[in-house]
């Protein structure tokens, strides 16, 4: 009857082996007959009872279904271990015969590319292209543009002191301070750079950003004249008409300053996470500028007047390619940046 049962057994097992489509089929056939609690250590148990003859033959017999079915599992798993082996070097086959691809071609960060558009717009124009350095005195960041001492734009929330004194630029209004001492007037100057903030990462804001500053010194300079470049400078980004509203903003270096908006073209005007759902993104503080800045870089305000802009390159970059986070453009993706 055992002699049967077994060979009935290792009949059936060897076709479960055979028909095993994935290692874990196998494991649980493995497992289910030659397993410490299988099949056929259940039958190895009722082998007490047996006569010391049908106790021989029986174990011969239970030994070598065991040998052959183990075997079988072996043969089996090394198959499925073949194929993985020939799969993996099919996907990593090289041919080694064919000329190298060469180096790949990189692009400009879109930030760079906008920047540029700006240089060679305001260059046409006769406008210089001033640069200054990152970290600045704090004469040059602060007190040279009417910043108070105890102006709230000093505290460390805004603001990367550093132990000698010196900061961060947190604008790049310091160019200006720069080029008005430099080069006096009349003067029609940009300045583009990276500058720094001690603030809270989101959405729509970083701790490091680029903006774009403008400076125009002339005589009966208006808000007029001040309102032509920044339209002009918008339709040349955008290609197009954009909306904008024109608000009083406080700014210690511009009297009358005003904040300039556009119509946010991420949403185009419900609300979004970029525009704090309001509809519209700051992008352009603007206004005359303030006599005791032109003083501070030597100019008699009395015969000179001037306007002063500050742009936000990176916002302005969102809003050209519609990017719904800032904090892409500083991320180093590679697959964020091929796009451009």
């Amino acid at each position: 009857m055992l002699d049967q049962q077994l060979e009935s057994l290792a009949a059936s097992t060897r076709d479960r082996i055979l028909a095993a489509a994935t290692s874990d089929q196998l494991e649980a056939v493995r497992v289910e007959v030659l397993g410490r609690k299988g099949t056929l250590a259940e039958i190895s148990k009722g082998m007490g009872k047996l006569t010391p003859d049908e106790r021989k033959r029986i174990g011969q017999l239970l030994n070598a279904a065991k040998t052959n079915l183990e075997a079988a599992l072996e043969s089996r798993q090394k198959q499925f271990a073949d194929a993985a082996l020939n799969a993996r070097l099919e996907a990593e086959w090289i041919d080694v015969t064919l000329p190298a691809p060469g180096p790949r071609p990189g692009s400009l960060h879109p930030l760079t590319q906008i920047q540029q558009e700006l240089e060679d717009l305001f260059t046409s124009m006769g406008v210089a292209v001033l640069d200054g350095p990152e970290v600045e005195s704090e004469y040059n960041n602060f007190d040279a543009l009417n910043i108070p001492p105890d102006h709230p734009a000093r505290d460390m929330q805004d603001t990367f002191w550093l132990a000698d004194g010196n900061v961060l630029r947190t604008h790049t209004s310091p160019v200006q301070v720069r080029g008005m001492a430099k080069l006096g007037p009349p003067l029609l100057m940009i300045a583009p750079g990276r500058v720094f903030r001690n603030e809270e990462v989101d959405a729509s804001h970083e701790h490091t950003f680029y903006q774009l500053e403008g400076m125009m010194v002339g005589r009966d300079v208006s808000i007029a004249t001040m309102l032509y470049f920044m339209k002009l400078l918008l339709r040349h980004i955008f290609g197009r008409e954009v909306t904008v509203r024109l608000r009083p903003g406080f700014f210690p270096f511009v009297e009358p300053g005003f904040e300039l908006d556009i119509q946010c073209l991420i949403c185009g005007g419900p609300g979004c996470p970029v525009c704090k759902h309001s509809g519209w993104v700051e992008l352009m503080p603007c206004g005359l500028v303030h006599p005791n800045v032109l003083r501070m870089g030597g100019i008699d305000p009395d015969e000179w007047s001037g306007f002063a802009f500050g742009l936000g390159l990176t916002r302005l970059v969102m809003m050209r390619y519609g990017i719904d986070d800032i904090r892409h453009l500083q991320s180093g993706d590679l697959r964020f940046l091929r796009q451009f």
